[in-house]
């Protein structure tokens, strides 16, 4: 079995990459997924999502704090993340959270994607050609991590980068406290009240009214709403004035 939370698709497109080499069904994390789930006969657990500031999402967090997996419980967890660079030290993380619900977490693996996260001065999305380099390199970097989860390899791979205990121990927590609120998102005039945003929100965070977003306050901060715009019309303050958007559509 296969947990993945996605925002901009990024996630999903190696979850389905995985699930094909694996043989495993996918459950999607968000506002619908059911509190239980049946593991079946599912040899494995696959956590697969994106990388926050150095951390683990934290609905993702949240969902292994509450979720009670039926006959899941002894097998083997496996940590899959995506990243524009490095992970810091989410996979600690990660290991304690299942630590907590007495799971046991193998190994942890690092995907590089294209980077989604364009709310602070010095970041955006890279640029076509690293795209499409981090593309390329793929479906090879899943095939040797699906290899490793067959194995039961116990070995972790993963970019941490430098500095990685200030990025996990005192960045993450504080990009969690202060960076995730819903409150700077708003609809440009250029909007032309589609509600592509509210289809592709996965905590169903955004209503439509009169044709209009309007955001509540259960945000994951995914920014799938600012990426899947077609029109260009959802922006965070002034975070994102010319920044660029990138849209996963495998």
């Amino acid at each position: 079995m296969i947990f993945c939370f996605t925002g901009t698709g990024n996630s999903l497109a190696v979850a389905r990459n995985l699930a094909s080499r694996l043989g495993e069904d996918i459950v999607m994390i968000n506002h619908y997924t059911h509190p239980e789930v049946n593991a079946g006969e599912s040899a494995r657990v696959v956590w697969v999502f994106p990388i926050y500031s150095w951390g683990v999402p934290p609905v993702v967090l949240d969902f292994i704090d509450k979720v009670k997996i039926t006959a899941g419980g002894g097998v083997p967890h496996f940590m899959v993340c995506t990243c524009g660079d490095d992970v810091g030290l989410a996979y600690v993380m990660w290991r304690r959270a299942l630590a907590r619900r007495g799971w046991r977490g193998v190994s942890a693996h690092s995907v590089a994607m294209p980077n989604t996260y364009v709310l602070l001065p010095g970041f955006d999305v890279d640029t076509a050609a690293v795209v499409r380099e981090k593309l390329s390199a793929m479906p090879c970097r899943v095939e040797r991590v699906a290899h490793a989860i067959k194995c039961c390899s116990n070995v972790d791979d993963v970019v941490k980068g430098s500095m990685a205990w200030i990025k996990s121990k005192v960045i993450y927590p504080l990009f969690v406290r202060f960076m995730m609120s819903p409150k700077p998102f708003h609809a440009l005039s250029s909007c032309m009240g589609c509600g592509r945003c509210a289809a592709n929100c996965p905590m169903g965070n955004i209503k439509m009214s009169s044709r209009r977003p309007m955001w509540n306050n259960h945000c994951a901060l995914c920014l799938a709403c600012y990426h899947s715009c077609p029109h260009h019309a959802v922006a965070y303050g002034k975070r994102t004035r010319d920044k660029g958007r990138w849209w996963n559509k495998a």
